[in-house]
């Protein structure tokens, strides 16, 4: 491992970008958080003295240049709509010519399964084709081939790190998301199904420091890596999980993919889950064992810690909105 650089995080607040600055600041290293809009950058990062917080424009060159000026490293985490993907690939050709024109020398796209389309046998390693059946999955596997066609070129070196489905205290864009909620509300979870087929999902802490050694890890770039998680297991046994430490029975309410066509006649959003649900009844499951080759032994939460978290963060947050709820009651 070499000496470390300065980091910096494009499209830093959501959930990703959270636990790769936690672990950068646990490894007492500097990083900028880059974003849209101030706000929510003061809100995630504002309490870390190792945060240097700087707003973008990603559709403005020079705005680019100026967010990537004097960093070693970008990690890549920029999210847009999910009836938005098209915007992948030009987004990641501007922020390419504006980290070159800084003189970033390293770039990590924190990647999904998208392009991999369906696979071929389970787990599946980084040799697996990349033969996307979906428009999703077509425009990440545009957006990763820029990355990697960039590699060696204007001193820049890149690298994709493909993640499964993520989930995590806190993390509101997991599809297990609505098991914390319904469990820690006695309330019905919102589940998208099939529930009942084993699938891969990653406890989203447990990233940050994975993606920190890879920064400072040359020989990993030139390609992509899985990192998989701890496993796999049903999502009716997350509910059941996550519904016992309530001390309660399931109740959960699951859109198959004949109620996701229906409900996107109305709902943008689900109209486009539609084309991504083959994920839920044929799960693609990672093999990282290249990359626990490469970077020694991975810290994997379990999933059993990882639902108790999950529930407590839910729960939490149930009983603090119940308590802003009463006292603006009382000051009505």
């Amino acid at each position: 491992m070499e000496a470390s650089g300065k980091v910096g995080l494009f499209g830093a607040a959501g959930a990703a970008g959270q636990s790769i600055a936690a672990a950068l600041s646990a490894a007492g290293r500097d990083y900028r958080a880059v974003g849209r809009s101030r706000q929510p950058l003061e809100a995630a990062f504002g309490h870390d003295p190792r945060a240097e917080i700087v707003t973008w424009n990603p559709a403005d060159p020079a705005s680019i240049r100026a967010a990537a000026a004097g960093l070693q490293t970008v990690i890549y985490l920029v999210g847009v709509p999910y009836d938005q993907f098209a915007a992948h690939p030009p987004l990641m050709e501007k922020t390419l010519a504006g980290v070159v024109a800084a003189g970033v020398e390293r770039l990590i796209l924190i990647g999904t399964v998208y392009p991999y389309g369906r696979a071929r046998s389970n787990p599946i390693s980084e040799n697996h084709p990349r033969e996307p059946h979906t428009f999703k999955g077509r425009m990440r596997l545009a957006q990763e081939n820029l990355v990697l066609a960039a590699h060696g070129h204007h001193g820049l070196s890149t690298l994709v790190l493909r993640l499964p489905d993520f989930y995590g205290p806190g993390v509101e864009r997991s599809l297990l998301n609505g098991v914390f909620e319904g469990a820690a509300t006695a309330k019905r979870a919102q589940m998208v199904g099939p529930v009942d087929v084993p699938h891969e999902f990653i406890y989203l802490p447990d990233v940050g420091p994975v993606v920190e050694t890879l920064t400072r890890t040359p020989a990993a770039f030139g390609r992509w890596w899985h990192l998989a998680g701890a496993g796999t297991l049903t999502q009716r046994e997350v509910a059941r999980q996550a519904y016992a430490l309530a001390g309660r029975e399931p109740k959960l309410m699951v859109a198959g993919k004949t109620m996701l066509r229906v409900l996107g006649l109305f709902n943008p959003l689900m109209r486009e889950l539609v084309e991504m649900n083959y994920l839920m009844t044929e799960p693609v499951v990672l093999d990282d064992s290249a990359l626990t080759k490469l970077i020694g032994p991975i810290a994997k939460t379990s999933y059993e810690e990882g639902i108790r978290r999950s529930f407590e963060a839910a729960r939490d947050a149930a009983s603090a909105g119940g308590a802003t709820q009463r006292s603006a009651a009382k000051t009505v």
